[in-house]
């Protein structure tokens, strides 16, 4: 399985995009770097997106693939919770914003909006997606996804802590997960529903007491302008773990 992380931190700037994940050049996992981090011809190679919630910064993109995907003569499932799907076309493709893609009546429309339903496994493409609910504003989902050698990564989408309901579902090699800010903005952590790097060792520390290990942790979501204490922070986390926690960055690819 390869993971192309397209953008790792919560804004855009001119050296950061807001998070978007590729996987096997196929899959993508939120939207809010997704064609500026991508080729057209790479767009149109996508099979499906799978969203985690309907904040801006992790659906941005969508409109701007549906064009690229319609000028090409192209399509894409677009799989998400009912409300996040509403949201994207109420707000932006509605035909005001954007054109309504979803409806483009011709052939086929260039968005094709597919629910998914937390806690059941849905096969998407070649691989195994379970949705899981985590605790952020809104109905928010993270993802594992399972590909057909059994390798798996599940990212978190945004979330506060309290993720020990995530673990008992989930084994993976390689963790992806929100860490926005350093451990001094911990109550602006919990009052928007994100994670600090403290948080964050208290998470891995239950998901080793129930799991018997500990998987690969990549950081996404970052600020920029607290980037540095992040990383200070987060690598005494994984001093005190003995694993690797990493911060992401635009353009970083892991295998597995």
């Amino acid at each position: 399985m390869d993971i192309h992380i397209l953008g790792a931190h919560n804004v855009e700037s001119k050296g950061a995009r807001c998070v978007s994940i590729v996987i096997d050049g196929v899959l993508a996992v939120d939207a809010g770097g997704l064609t500026s981090g991508l080729s057209v011809l790479d767009q149109t190679k996508l099979e499906a997106v799978i969203l985690t919630h309907q904040h801006y910064d992790h659906i941005r993109d969508i409109p701007t693939l549906a064009l690229n995907l319609a000028l090409n003569g192209g399509g894409i499932d677009v799989y998400s919770t009912p409300s996040v799907c509403q949201a994207i076309e109420t707000h932006l493709l509605n035909g005001t914003l954007y054109p309504k893609f979803q409806e483009s009546a011709e052939e086929k429309p260039a968005i094709n909006f597919k629910f998914i339903e937390p806690y059941e496994t849905q096969r998407i493409d070649v691989y195994e997606v379970l949705a899981i609910p985590v605790n952020h504003q809104g109905i928010t989902v993270g993802y594992q996804i399972k590909d057909d050698k059994g390798k798996a990564i599940f990212y978190t989408a945004d979330t506060e802590p309290g993720l020990s309901h995530c673990w008992q579902h989930l084994s993976p090699q390689v963790l992806i997960v929100d860490v926005t800010v350093s451990n001094s903005y911990d109550e602006f952590a919990r009052k928007t529903g994100h994670l600090t790097p403290a948080f964050l060792h208290e998470e891995l520390v239950q998901f080793q007491e129930l799991k018997g290990y500990l998987p690969t942790v990549i950081a996404v979501h970052m600020n920029p302008s607290l980037e540095k204490e992040i990383k200070e922070e987060a690598a005494l986390v994984s001093q005190i773990l003995n694993t690797p926690v990493t911060l992401a960055k635009e353009g970083m690819r892991i295998t597995i």
